[in-house]
């Protein structure tokens, strides 16, 4: 990383080369705890787990993350804390050194839990870093942001494929230098941020600043949006953590296979996360929300009754669609609650994750009581909930207006 001190582009003022390497460090911490996630068979094998252990693993990593990282995004908030960056991956490097050496089930609870901590306080600090690097193109600056999470997430598979599969539970431990390189590029970071984030100016009410929604309004807005992530993680938990042990059992793939397909729909998710936010710079976020998640439905009730290679076309449209909602989710939260960015940050990534690991417990229990192809027909009705993103106000219209009274008044006053 070269002079991320001073690097600024000329369009938009959006620090790209700072953004960039905060995408390339949530690249690192989502491709660590993914090739975990993507490490399950190897779990299964080695420990004789159940679907429904699996799940629970899923949901103490998931759920470590959820309740603590509102926490310590409402914490920086008010003291923000650019150095905590480091000491989030340091968490995940522990957890990767736990997984790798642990012999019995709750040896992986603990690093599950580890690997949770570290991303419960990477993440609402580093979205407040995308956020004050991205000029006014907050849209786009999550999308960047996240699209290196997303790419990251995307990698597991290979890694588990090509490095971890022929060498075993205990290579995982050679990732704890990827974490180590995080930890360096995370403290470079960490420097600019607290520069920077001493000189914004802080936002005052009448300024334009706020939302223009009244409390009600925005418990409603809120309200609306926790269910929108409810669908997409619960249907989400089911290509997450399951979709490999699909692939097998459907259609008799051998695992290292299963993982290439695996790679291909994540990699549509990081793809469509790239599009999600600038799109919603230009046409709004609303429309991108519940176009994301309502839009997705009939792909999803169709692939449980295909062939293997339109399961694999299916999966790359469903990636595509459903990931471009979460940057605009996350930036229309932002903008109801301004000057809350760390809490919303936290709050939604937060629950996620949370969604995310509950889900993973769920499907896991009705895997075990059912089947695997019975789970993917009941989780292809989740995304018909997008169509409750139409009740969402008009937060950006209200904002624009407030903003340009705000601004008349200014002038005449003058």
């Amino acid at each position: 990383m070269t002079s991320v001190t001073a690097s600024r582009s000329g369009s938009g003022g959006t620090a790209f080369a700072v953004l960039g390497a905060a995408s390339f460090c949530h690249l690192l911490n989502d491709m660590m705890q993914s090739l975990v996630i993507a490490a399950y068979p190897i779990f299964k094998s080695e420990f004789d787990l159940s679907f429904a252990q699996l799940g629970l693993l899923t949901l103490t990593y998931q759920a470590t993350a959820s309740m603590l990282q509102p926490l310590v995004g409402l914490y920086t908030d008010r003291r923000p804390q650019p150095y905590s960056l480091p000491v989030g991956m340091s968490s995940t490097l522990c957890g990767l050194l736990a997984l790798a050496f642990a012999s019995s089930y709750p040896g992986l609870l603990v690093g599950s839990a580890l690997l949770g901590i570290g991303s419960s306080i990477f993440h609402p600090e580093s979205s407040r870093l995308a956020r004050l690097t991205s000029g006014g193109a907050h849209g786009l600056a999550q999308s960047i942001f996240q699209v290196g999470g997303n790419a990251g997430a995307s990698l597991g598979p290979i890694v588990v494929a090509f490095f971890v599969l022929p060498r075993g539970q205990e290579s995982i431990a050679w990732f704890a230098l990827v974490a180590l390189c995080g930890i360096i590029v995370l403290t470079r970071l960490g420097g600019w941020y607290k520069r920077h984030a001493e000189r914004r100016p802080v936002a005052r009410r009448g300024s334009g600043e706020e939302s223009g929604l009244g409390r009600r309004e925005i418990a409603r807005a809120l309200a609306l949006l926790f269910g929108l992530i409810l669908s997409k993680y619960f249907y989400l938990a089911s290509f997450t953590s399951y979709y490999v042990f699909y692939l097998m059992h459907r259609f008799g793939l051998p695992q290292g296979e299963a993982q290439l397909y695996l790679f291909v729909f994540l990699a549509s998710v990081a793809a469509g996360t790239l599009i999600g936010g600038p799109v919603g710079d230009r046409i709004g976020r609303k429309a991108v929300i519940w176009t994301s998640i309502a839009g997705v439905l009939p792909f999803t009730l169709v692939l449980p009754y295909v062939g293997l290679p339109a399961t694999a076309a299916l999966s790359v449209l469903i990636g595509l669609i459903l990931s471009s909602a979460f940057s605009a989710i996350v930036v229309y939260a932002q903008e109801l609650m301004p000057g809350r960015v760390g809490m919303v940050s936290g709050l939604f990534f937060g629950l996620a994750f949370g969604m995310g690991g509950i889900g993973a417990a769920l499907v896991g229990v009705l895997a075990d009581w059912t089947s695997i192809e019975f789970v993917y027909k009941i989780c292809a009705f989740l995304p018909a909930m997008g169509f409750l993103a139409a009740f969402l106000p008009d937060a950006e219209g209200r904002r624009r207006a407030r903003l340009e009274a705000h601004l008349s008044s200014s002038a005449s006053e003058r």
